[in-house]
């Protein structure tokens, strides 16, 4: 290869550019991204589950400990909802009152296979940065 490839002489054409319309705004959040729960929301509940390995051990500090991880997991979810996922009232109360139950209850549930299909519904993976499938 002691010479360049040659290339041939072709005369230089114009290619006229289609400007489309900016999409909807539908199409922006795509349906599938419909997960019920916030992702945050599911990320506070298992913070807040995995502080019941500590009170395990501790049945008196239970009356303490259930209406504190109730409150700390009823609020905030009651906000998440209401004002990142846009739920109604009633929608936001209701994730806000289960999340709540599940988080006061004294065992951790995060750990068990029912609690991780429950997060897995939620949409947990898209805080971890799974691809989203196409």
């Amino acid at each position: 290869m002691d010479k360049p490839p040659k290339i041939s002489e072709m005369q230089v054409q114009a290619v006229p550019v289609e400007v489309l319309p900016p999409a909807p705004a539908e199409a922006a959040n795509p349906p599938s991204d419909r997960a019920p729960i916030h992702a945050l929301s599911a990320l506070l509940l298992v913070a807040v589950d995995s502080l019941w390995a500590v009170f395990d051990w501790a049945p008196p500090i239970w009356i303490v400990a259930i209406p504190f991880c109730f409150a700390a997991v009823f609020v905030p979810t009651y906000l998440i909802q209401r004002n990142l996922k846009h739920d109604s009232r009633a929608r936001a109360l209701t994730f806000a009152m289960i999340w709540g139950v599940l988080a006061a209850s004294p065992l951790p549930i995060t750990g068990t296979p029912v609690g991780l299909g429950l997060l897995a519904w939620t949409g947990l993976g898209k805080l971890i940065g799974r691809p989203s499938p196409k």
